[in-house]
């Protein structure tokens, strides 16, 4: 999910972004699109910590200029001249979130005087929603602009436990988080287990993402350990996982750990097996066939990035029109043509039978339930355990 996302408390690597062939001019768009960070908001609700959550009350017909916040390369060429053709309204699409906490960071500072730095709305992971949300950092939604979410947002994602009825959150883009073979180096590889093999030492990329790769070790069970219910994870559980890690990048067994950088990783043959995204294996499979996402056999974990709005937003208006209009089926099938991830918008793969059938038929774009039962969404850290957890999991990926 997607470009994406480095991991939870760096910036080394990508996250969730770009398809993995498009993953080389991801550093090249980030690099333009920092020109607003210093930008005011305008006016809006106060944050540092409020629970006093506004919610937006749109105005009339969408009108002005729109400011959208994004991962680099996570939507088509066409939807945005699209959109302000169709509404009037002149967007400014930036792409200058390429990390959660790298961006958390950088407006912080502003949300917490109530300014968003001219940004209408950004996309962020769920974690990093909720934290903002209960930092008083987000407005809930106005829901009467957005009847075509309320209508067509897939029902496993309408009641997500960080945002139970999507009072604030609105899902742009979702994906799952497996494994990614080399099947002509690493056939058997068919568990998160079979990356602590020895055969494959020094071969092995896992992701700087914690919420990914800290997850998938625990419920795994490897090395002899009990695997963790994820829905009862403890402080310990996690730092118990951490240790296995430590111990496997400690020994050589891990090559490093990456974002979606892991491409070239798999392409050049000094990775045969990594932790990654289900979108990013799209792609570089049409690339080469040798390459390949599965489903670990104890699951994978899921995610999504979210469309919200934040204090100060100018026009929150347009920006409820936007999600509005990304939630018309048409328009998210040529978006999701695009990007390859999870479409969360129902109607979407009918569309794409007739437009792009390789596309709807693939099980990793359109997932079934059966696919993804044994899948689970990281569980929730806060307070002083996410800090812990957080400085164990950072001292091993840059030790």
């Amino acid at each position: 999910m997607l470009s994406k996302r480095s991991r939870d408390h760096g910036t080394q690597g990508e996250r969730h972004g770009p398809p993995g062939k498009r993953f080389a001019i991801a550093l090249l768009a980030l690099g333009a699109s920092l020109g607003i960070a210093a930008c005011g908001g305008g006016g809006g609700i106060g944050g540092g910590g409020s629970q006093n959550v506004e919610t937006i009350h749109v105005s009339g017909k969408p009108s002005g200029e729109v400011t959208i916040s994004n991962w680099p390369l996570y939507i088509d060429k066409q939807t945005v001249p699209d959109f302000e053709k169709k509404t009037g309204v002149q967007v400014k699409y930036i792409e200058d979130v390429n990390d959660n906490q790298e961006f958390f960071g950088k407006v912080q500072p502003l949300l917490a005087k109530g300014q968003s730095g001219g940004r209408s709305m950004f996309v962020v992971t769920d974690w990093m929603a909720k934290k903002m949300y209960d930092l008083g950092y987000l407005q809930n939604l106005d829901k009467s602009a957005i009847p075509n979410v309320e209508k067509n947002l897939v029902p496993n994602l309408q009641s997500p436990s960080f945002d139970p009825h999507r009072d604030f959150s609105v899902p742009w883009q979702s994906g799952m988080t497996g494994i990614i073979v080399r099947k002509d180096l690493a056939p058997d590889v068919t568990s998160i287990c079979d990356l602590f093999d020895p055969k494959y030492k020094g071969k092995v990329d896992m992701l700087t993402e914690m919420r990914d790769t800290v997850p998938l070790v625990m419920k795994s069970g490897c090395n002899g350990n009990k695997p963790v219910d994820l829905n009862h994870a403890t402080e310990a559980d996690w730092l118990a996982a951490i240790d296995e890690i430590k111990g496997a990048a400690d020994s050589g067994q891990i090559r490093r750990f990456t974002g979606n950088d892991y491409a070239r990783d798999l392409t050049s043959g000094d990775a045969v097996a990594v932790i990654g995204w289900s979108g990013d294996a799209v792609q570089l499979q049409a690339d080469n066939p040798d390459i390949e996402w599965r489903m670990p056999t104890e699951g994978c974990m899921l995610w999504s990035d979210n469309m919200v709005i934040p204090v100060g937003a100018p026009n929150p208006t347009a920006a409820e029109a936007w999600m509005n209009y990304v939630y018309d089926p048409t328009n998210q099938a040529q978006i999701e043509d695009y990007v390859n991830y999870v479409s969360p918008v129902s109607g979407t793969k009918e569309i794409l039978l007739k437009q792009d059938p390789s596309v709807a038929n693939n099980k990793l774009i359109f997932p079934s339930k059966q696919f993804t039962a044994k899948c689970d969404v990281a569980p929730t850290l806060t307070g002083d355990e996410e800090q812990k957890v957080t400085q164990a999991f950072d001292a091993v990926v840059s030790g």
